[in-house]
């Protein structure tokens, strides 16, 4: 709950969170809307057709303390006609050594009515990979 603000990752500038409760079985639930700021090259803001690059995205989490186990879902809804990344992270002990923990990372990203949305696709997956690969 405390990722950003990280000077890792200084692309998230903003977190604002719209809503947090505790279910009746304990569990935590947040949303959170995340404001980011990527240096886009001026070739993907001609593609996209945008001077701006400030983004945001939805986060949804659920801790669930009896378990030990986090999962979080996050998706753009900025530029949702291009692109669209649907992301979920899910932390829970390693099973072996309960103080290190096991992190299962999977995104589906659809790059939509763009010339070269293979590469553009394998792009952001690349740098999904290599972020978690840092995490």
């Amino acid at each position: 709950m405390q990722k950003y603000p990280n000077p890792m990752n200084p692309s998230v500038v903003g977190v604002d969170v719209l809503d947090r409760h505790i279910d009746p079985s304990g569990k935590l639930h947040s949303h959170r809307l995340l404001s980011t700021e990527w240096g886009l090259l001026s070739i993907v803001k001609s593609i996209i057709g945008a001077a701006r690059s400030k983004t945001y995205v939805q986060e949804h989490s659920v801790v669930d303390p009896v378990e030990k186990t986090m999962e979080l879902q996050s998706t753009n809804i900025s530029f949702t006609n291009m692109v669209s990344v649907d992301e979920r992270l899910t932390y829970k002990p390693y099973p072996q050594d309960t103080e290190k923990t096991v992190l299962t990372q999977e995104a589906i990203i659809t790059v939509k009515g763009v010339s070269l949305s293979s590469y553009l696709e394998g792009l952001m997956a690349s740098t999904i990979s290599s972020n978690a690969n840092e995490g």
